[in-house]
């Protein structure tokens, strides 16, 4: 299309100008002028550039001598640049390059005309458009160049679904893009393949004829896209075209017979196996069979199937055959496959039914028949807790194969092992009592199962049952449903049952079993009849448990006893007892002052536990730096003697481990603590305090867990600590303690006068004893039982310090 733009010219502008002059408006017009010649450029014009396309002109230029003409817009100052030029002074428009109109059709230019002095319009401003004129330059394309599809078989003659398209970017409706396609090559030539154009730019394929797999597997098609412009441009594309086998090929029997055989009453898969022979491409729907039953399974004995795999029919069995009523069975079976066939004959479509079919002979093999029961399932009635050895029931059986006289019968279930059955004539008599409310029974009836084996080879066994339905007495007593009740008021309901039915059973009497006057002081049953009976307090019950014992009665008089724990509680709804209430954790005036005054009392306690403390331990402190260990020697035994005038010697036995020893050593000598033997350490004030019994050796049996006391009931556990304590005193004070003491007893003492030391006889060589010298004061690791039994002669020794000291009250 070609655009041409005019002149503009006479383009008039009026300026009005308000002289009001006898009451009417003057209108003063001006005119001015734009002159413009026609622009058109021809697409990919060769040149030579630059080109003049045009010239413009105002008619105010005379006006205005020094003037220049002005141009903006596409292709000068906007993309795509470079393409017009304008003189300033002439007016003359340039192109400078071929211009593509697939790219740019058209470009809007606007222009003025400017005094060069002072850069102002002179004249308004104006554009125009400069047209670009196809040319022929694109050739029509096809969208997919090389495009495939596939195609059945069995494809109706018309449209493919196969749809051509192609573009063209030459000027639309122009004949430069108007397209027509057509096809210019086939293989294979037959069917005809053509193409119909729905529209300048689509197209879609068509078929005329049938497709024929056997022969043809694919086409190729080579198509042509031209355009009507000058010179016609034109271009090619090629579709392949795939054929999908269908079912064009009927299946057929390899045999026009088969034979087979089964046993009779077996059922039994895989008993015959029917090939097929089908030329379309395997594993497709049109080559696997489906095989079906004609006639001759009219009492459904068998069924066919195919094999996924070999596509053969697998006839099975599943409704076993008395050779006696159908010896032969003869079955027509036919096949035809899951596509429906089609044939294409002369271009036409023929459809085909049943592709073909056969006859097939099953014979019945004779086998022994299993013996069959008149009943296979016998109904009797007999009453619960009849004596045993009734008779119940006798199958009656038949069999065509065996002798009936030779039948036996087993018993196949019996769960409460109720009945016996005799094995030759079948009778069924019970060996027990049966009960209807046992848990064998389920809705009052018995299931018993019974087996008939003939006497074939191999044995046949049929199995039949024998349905006891147990009629109900009255063998049981009625009883409460529940046994513990909550009263919340003064009446309680209670409901009674009964395993036994109707009329055995309820509604029920209940009455006050107990003779107990208190009892029928405090309760009454009202109503005291139905399924559902009232229980009364006669007077307000304290809460608690109660025990009520019942009487209860069903319709025809049968008694039975029970009891029921009512439970009497504050209720909250319903029949709950009301919870507990939780104990309070606040804690009022008076709690928070009895806190308080339980304090100080501890505070005022331990106050003066302190202080106590304290003066035993002041005292201890006294001992320790007063008292040394004291030693008990055991000489050998040398037998009886009189009593001994010299200073006592005293021994107190703790324990096993720990013990506790006192004696008045000699004047004369120093202990040497790294030799002295194991002796047992304790405080004097132990002694003092009166703990040694006149009998000394008893003393020394008692057991070493024992705890001193004094006579006050304290306890003197506390010297174990002082022995710890002692023995870590040094020679040398241990020196001074014995020293010390001596010389007190030396000075003549008010406290025993009667005992003062004095020399005794020498009494012979050295003792096989240890020497004092020896003696080692360590409180670990030795043993003292020997201190237990100190002989006879220690205890008048004993008796005398124990004596004296309780007369005198001495203190060492």
């Amino acid at each position: 299309m070609t655009t041409i733009f005019m002149l503009m010219l006479a383009f008039v502008t009026s300026a009005a100008a308000n002289i009001q002059v006898d009451k009417r408006e003057i209108l003063v017009r001006s005119k001015r002028r734009w002159v413009l010649t026609t622009i058109e450029l021809v697409e990919e014009d060769p040149g030579p550039y630059p080109k003049e396309v045009s010239r413009i002109f105002n008619d105010k230029t005379h006006q205005h001598a020094d003037h220049k003409y002005v141009i903006r817009g596409m292709g000068v100052d906007e993309e795509p640049l470079g393409i017009f030029t304008l003189d300033e002074r002439s007016g003359k428009i340039y192109a400078h390059k071929p211009i593509d109109r697939e790219k740019h059709s058209s470009f809007h230019i606007k222009f003025d005309i400017l005094d060069r002095q002072t850069g102002r319009a002179i004249d308004r401003e104006l554009a125009f458009d400069v047209a670009i004129k196809d040319i022929n330059d694109n050739a029509p394309k096809f969208v997919l160049r090389q495009t495939s599809a596939d195609v059945r078989e069995d494809a109706e003659e018309g449209y493919l679904p196969i749809r051509i398209e192609v573009i063209d970017i030459d000027e639309e409706d122009s004949p430069n893009s108007t397209v027509t396609l057509s096809v210019i090559s086939q293989s294979p030539r037959v069917p005809q393949i053509d193409l119909h154009q729905i529209d300048p730019r689509m197209a879609q394929l068509t078929l005329k004829g049938c497709f024929d797999y056997d022969k043809f597997q694919k086409y190729e098609i080579k198509l042509e896209a031209k355009d009507n412009g000058k010179p016609s441009l034109s271009s090619t594309a090629v579709v392949t075209l795939n054929i999908i086998d269908t079912n064009s090929h009927p299946p057929t029997f390899n045999a026009k017979k088969y034979q087979g055989e089964i046993p009779e009453m077996v059922t039994r898969e895989n008993v015959l196996r029917l090939a097929v022979e089908d030329k379309d491409t395997r594993k497709t729907p049109g080559w696997r069979a489906k095989y079906f039953i004609i006639k001759g399974n009219e009492e459904n004995n068998y069924k066919i199937e195919t094999d996924p795999d070999t596509n053969e029919g697998v006839l099975s069995v599943i409704k076993g055959t008395d050779f006696e009523t159908s010896p032969v069975t003869n079955l027509q079976i036919g096949v035809e496959n899951e596509e429906p066939l089609f044939v294409c004959k002369d271009a036409a479509r023929l459809s085909k039914g049943v592709s073909d079919s056969i006859n097939v002979t099953m014979k019945v093999i004779d086998v022994n028949d299993p013996p069959q029961f008149e009943k296979v399932s016998a109904v009797v009635y007999e009453k619960e807790e009849e004596e045993p050895g009734k008779l119940l029931y006798t199958p009656k059986v038949h069999d065509v194969d065996s002798d009936v006289s030779k039948i036996r019968f087993v018993l196949l279930d019996d769960p409460a092992d109720w009945v016996t059955i005799d094995q030759k004539t079948g009778q069924i008599r019970t060996a027990k009592k049966m009960d209807r409310e046992s848990p064998f029974v389920h809705d009052d009836v018995y299931k018993i199962m019974i087996a008939a084996i003939d006497d074939g080879k191999p044995p046949a066994t049929s199995t039949g049952s024998v349905l006891v339905h147990l009629l109900d007495i009255n063998d049981n007593k009625p009883k409460l449903s529940t046994n513990r009740v909550t009263m919340c008021g003064n009446k309680v309901k209670l409901a009674a049952e009964d395993l036994d039915l109707h009329p055995y059973s309820g509604p029920f009497t209940v009455s006050l079993k107990s003779n107990d006057a208190s009892q029928l002081q405090r309760w009454k049953v009202e109503p005291n009849a139905g399924e559902e009976v009232g229980l009364v307090s006669l007077k307000t019950l304290a809460y608690g448990n109660y025990s009520v014992a019942l009487l209860i009665e069903d319709q025809q008089g049968i008694a039975g006893e029970d009891r029921v724990v009512v439970t009497v509680c504050d209720c909250q709804g319903g029949d709950a007892c009301r919870n507990k209430k939780p104990l309070s954790s606040s804690l009022g005036p008076a709690g928070v002052g009895l806190i308080c005054a339980a304090l100080l009392l501890f505070l005022l306690l331990c106050f003066i536990l302190m202080c106590e403390c304290g003066k035993q331990l002041k005292h201890l402190s006294e001992v320790q730096q007063d008292e040394g260990h004291q030693t008990l020697i055991k000489y050998n035994q040398e037998g009886g003697g009189a009593e001994c005038k010299s200073e006592p010697t005293l021994l107190l036995t703790h324990s096993k481990d720990l013990a506790m020893t006192w004696t008045d050593g000699q004047k004369q000598g120093t202990l040497q603590m790294a030799k002295m033997a194991p002796v047992m350490l304790e405080d004097l004030h132990t002694y003092n305090s009166g703990m040694m019994n006149s009998d000394m050796a008893s003393l020394g049996q008692q057991n070493h867990r024992e705890s001193f006391r004094s006579n006050n009931g304290h306890d003197i556990g506390g010297s174990l600590r002082y022995q710890r304590a002692s023995s870590l005193l040094t020679n040398r004070n241990m020196s001074d303690q014995l020293n010390r003491r001596l010389y007190m007893i030396d000075g003549n003492s008010v406290n025993h006068p009667e005992y003062q030391p004095h020399e005794y006889a020498y009494e012979g060589d050295d003792s096989k004893c240890q020497s004092l010298d020896e003696i080692s004061f360590s409180i670990r690791g030795e043993d003292f039982q020997f201190l237990n039994d100190l002989g006879p002669k220690f205890k008048p020794f004993g008796s005398i310090c124990n004596q004296i000291i309780q007369e005198k009250g001495t203190k060492i």
